[in-house]
């Protein structure tokens, strides 16, 4: 478990900061790569941390990003804010759907991609950005569903 937090604050801090040197251009294929691989390690944390201990967890990685890069400030606030709307609109969808677990994550990185798409890019750069908006769920959905598929291998299904 310890690893796939690392690995967890590692892609959210790396996304954070290359939004912040690159721009909302980068926005898309962070979306794919690294928040794709964040929402469906989410759904597996899901399974082995509590609702709290996964906020600390996403607000360590946005304070992490923001050590690192102090000008990516309001980068990492409204990462924050909006990978924690995600992660409790994940995590609701996650819960509430029965069934398989990578069916259950396919839905959570849905939700989650609806919310992070729409909050983060907006809170960021101060203007709502239909394209950027369109764009980042598109990526967040494959790039999620991608890491799921390949996580549902190793994921040892709740009695």
């Amino acid at each position: 478990m310890i690893l796939a937090i690392l690995i967890y604050a590692a892609a959210m801090t790396l996304a954070n900061l290359s939004v912040a040197h690159f721009g909302p251009a980068s926005a898309p294929i962070n979306a794919f790569a690294l928040i794709g691989l964040d929402l469906a390690l989410r759904n597996w944390l899901a399974l082995k941390m509590r609702a709290p201990q996964m906020l600390a967890l996403i607000a360590g990685a946005s304070a992490l990003s923001y050590i690192a890069n102090p000008s990516s400030g309001q980068i990492a606030l409204a990462s924050f804010v909006a990978f924690a709307a995600s992660a409790l609109a994940d995590w609701l969808t996650f819960r509430t759907i029965s069934g398989a677990w990578l069916r259950r994550c396919l839905g959570g990185v849905t939700v989650g991609a609806a919310v992070d798409s729409l909050l983060f890019p907006t809170l960021a750069f101060g203007a709502l950005m239909p394209g950027i908006v369109a764009l980042q769920f598109i990526a967040k959905v494959a790039g999620g569903s991608m890491w799921g598929y390949v996580m549902s291998r190793f994921v040892k299904e709740e009695a």
